[in-house]
């Protein structure tokens, strides 16, 4: 079962946010209040998981936390930059 919400989450950050939310305490006490978790699950929804579940899990952010937070960083920018690239490129090919 985790193994299948990882990949759900990797694929649909924000259905497993929204899911995680409504079903489980997996974001209270760790954020004092909403703007953080509306702000990610709009801009860094991978981010938002991965930080919430390393805040809960260890306490403390070493370097693996913050190794696995700045992967997760780079996915979300990397979903966002490719989305913006492929609209450009198919507009130029349009024209």
């Amino acid at each position: 079962m985790p193994c299948i919400l990882a990949i759900l989450a990797v694929a649909f950050p924000r259905v497993v946010i929204v899911l995680l939310w409504l079903f489980t305490t997996f974001f209270q006490g760790v954020y004092h209040g909403i703007i953080i978790p509306i702000l990610g699950f709009l801009f860094l929804p991978l981010t938002l998981i991965v930080y919430t579940y390393t805040t809960k899990t260890y306490g403390h952010l070493g370097t693996p936390q913050l190794i696995a937070i700045a992967i997760a960083l780079i996915i979300d920018l990397g979903l966002v930059s490719g989305s913006s690239f492929s609209r450009r490129s198919s507009v130029r090919g349009n024209v």
